[in-house]
């Protein structure tokens, strides 16, 4: 490997060395994740890992991809490449937890402009403290130079992880029902959508993102660099306490899209407004670009980055686990009949 270097490939604008390079530094960060089933260490041709199956019946794994979006623009203006990994890794297993599945594994893609060792490995350290906060392993991913296609400074960030449940346990909405509580878990902030609007109403590549924003208590820049909230562990604390009928990360499309995900037909979530508490920077957000309210809960999560549905009579219990594990958790709603699936009054 050390020997390996093509002087045509180089002169096309792809170096193969800065590629090893920044293998060697992100192995530290790696290590941080390892967890019992890790099998392969990076540097391989796939990511190895052997699941524990005790005490399933019918054990399934639950995929999910997802990328950082237009939000890692913000971390390219400020220079700041060490919190957009676990935005990336909160994508996946947020939704993968949705089905009540544990995370198992996490593999990330990085396409650059030119590669640069330290900032890949930067990239790199935040997807593992995405995994660590998750409690899954990073065993894998791909480093890609696009010269030509992309600025040097310029990348794009995605991943995808696998998870494990019983197929008995499945959280799938086939509970929901009448009267179930609607229980959320407040988001650090904007978490990783919408942000081709954020970037709109704040004129980012003009604006000052060091400017030190009152109304946020911190500058602009850290206000939309604010990695996504990982909800893992709480969730499947809940789900072993309480009686959980359904699931729903509150991602692209807001209460609107997200909510009604976990709501079968025939009936509806009714959100209290006045429960949700929102933070200061979507009231920034909504008063700079002049953001009707409807389309504002139809774009981010306005404080709210899961939802759980959960019955009436273990409400309290689910809300317990999820303050012991440190959420911020609140009822904002209940199960009713209707054909909407969701009326926030």
């Amino acid at each position: 490997m050390t020997k390996s270097h093509s002087a045509s490939y180089a002169a096309a604008g792809v170096n193969i060395e800065a590629g090893y390079e920044g293998v060697k530094l992100m192995k530290k960060h790696v290590e941080r994740t390892v967890i019992p089933g890790v099998v392969s260490d990076i540097g391989g041709f796939g990511g190895l890992f052997s699941p524990d199956f005790t005490g399933m019946r019918e054990p399934v794994l639950v995929s999910g991809t997802d990328g950082v979006g237009t939000k890692q623009r913000i971390a390219q203006l400020m220079g700041k490449h060490d919190t957009v990994g676990i935005d990336c890794v909160a994508m996946c297993v947020n939704d993968i937890v949705c089905c009540g599945a544990r995370p198992l594994f996490f593999l990330d893609y990085i396409a650059i402009g030119k590669n640069d060792p330290e900032k890949v490995a930067t990239l790199v350290s935040g997807v593992a403290e995405g995994c660590v906060r998750a409690g899954c392993a990073l065993i894998g991913g791909e480093t890609a130079e696009h010269p030509g296609t992309m600025q040097p400074d310029e990348y794009d960030l995605a991943g995808f992880s696998v998870g494990l449940v019983d197929r008995a346990k499945v959280i799938d909405r086939s509970k929901v029902g009448k009267g179930d509580a609607v229980i959320a878990l407040a988001s650090s902030g904007l978490h990783s959508n919408g942000y081709s609007l954020v970037r709109k109403v704040f004129d980012v590549e003009r604006a000052d993102l060091g400017v030190y924003v009152p109304e946020l208590s911190m500058t602009l820049g850290e206000a939309l660099l604010t990695p996504t909230k990982i909800y893992v562990k709480p969730v499947l604390s809940a789900i072993e306490t309480a009686d959980v009928h359904g699931i729903s990360h509150i991602t692209g499309g807001g209460f609107y899209e997200n909510i009604p995900r976990s709501v079968p037909d025939g009936l509806c979530a009714r959100i209290e407004k006045r429960a949700v508490k929102t933070p200061p920077v979507f009231t920034l957000l909504q008063e700079k670009g002049q953001i009707p309210e409807r389309d504002m809960f139809n774009t981010f999560n306005m404080g709210v980055g899961m939802v759980l549905i959960v019955s009436a009579d273990t409400a309290d219990r689910a809300l317990q686990a999820l303050q012991d594990a440190g959420e911020k958790a609140c009822l904002i709603g209940e199960i009713d009949r209707g054909e909407d699936k969701i009326c926030l009054v």
